[in-house]
């Protein structure tokens, strides 16, 4: 097994978190919640699950991480709906950020003597 022909159950999706490797029931047991948050989120359209080809709902890491977040503010008193739309705004303004990153590293790339 090389990194350019992964092998094994994966695929090579070990690191990819965008992968759908985790079923409704293994989600919410490692964020400790419901099905039913999951389902509520889903509604929300906060996050929206994959589908196996039986239809059962599969999250990614990165959708734990965003349900984990919302879950954090409805524990702390911050209704669904409120809750959704701040993180839905959380993660808009982190991509912003990197998109700004970016572009200030090719501009410094651009013209190396600016960035002296």
């Amino acid at each position: 097994m090389t990194a350019e022909n992964p092998a094994g159950p994966l695929g090579g999706h070990l690191d990819d978190d965008d992968f759908p490797a985790y079923t409704m029931g293994r989600a919410a047991e490692m964020l400790g919640t419901t099905q039913g948050f999951l389902r509520a989120i889903g509604d929300a359209r906060l996050i929206t699950p994959l589908r196996s080809e039986g239809g059962h709902r599969r999250y990614s890491r990165y959708q734990l991480r965003i349900a984990a977040r919302a879950r954090e503010l409805v524990d702390h008193g911050t209704p669904m709906e409120a809750a959704c739309r701040i993180v839905i705004l959380e993660d808009q303004l982190e991509e912003a950020r990197c998109v700004n990153a970016e572009y200030r590293r090719a501009a410094g790339s651009a013209n190396p003597a600016a960035a002296a």
